[in-house]
């Protein structure tokens, strides 16, 4: 255990974020998501939603510039109650959405993919990190 850190952050997890580097990308995933598909390195964390791990990492990561955080569109287009939560955690008012095959193909490049135990469907946050320690972060 480490004082200050977020216990969602576990040692495994605090790892890989810290080998991400500068507009490296992050995937907080559904229990939905094809993760070990999309994935190199998958993080399972079970019994936890897409919101609260989003915001556990924004506690140690921070933004890059925009688009920081990229949300799959729903399969109407309407924006939904996860969806509006996890820009919340991420503390973007405008996130990007994109389709959601194109959706995959971005994850594809992602750095990490953590899946969560997320059950709401379109969960799915991508979020790239910025530059640690300057001062807009």
């Amino acid at each position: 255990m480490l004082e200050g850190i977020n216990p969602l952050l576990t040692g495994e997890l605090l790892l890989h974020l810290d080998r991400m580097g500068h507009s490296d990308a992050v995937v907080i995933a559904d229990a939905h998501f094809p993760a070990w598909a999309i994935g190199v390195r998958v993080v399972d964390l079970p019994g936890t939603t897409t919101p609260d791990v989003l915001a556990a990492v924004r506690s140690v990561v921070p933004l890059d510039d925009a688009p920081a955080l990229d949300l799959m569109t729903s399969a109407d287009g309407e924006v939904l109650d996860v969806q509006r939560e996890l820009a919340a955690a991420a503390g973007v008012d405008l996130p990007r959405y994109i389709d959601r095959f194109e959706y995959y193909e971005v994850a594809k490049a992602a750095y990490l993919v953590v899946r969560t135990g997320e059950t709401r469907t379109y969960g799915n946050a991508l979020l790239r990190k910025g530059v640690v320690g300057h001062p807009s972060a």
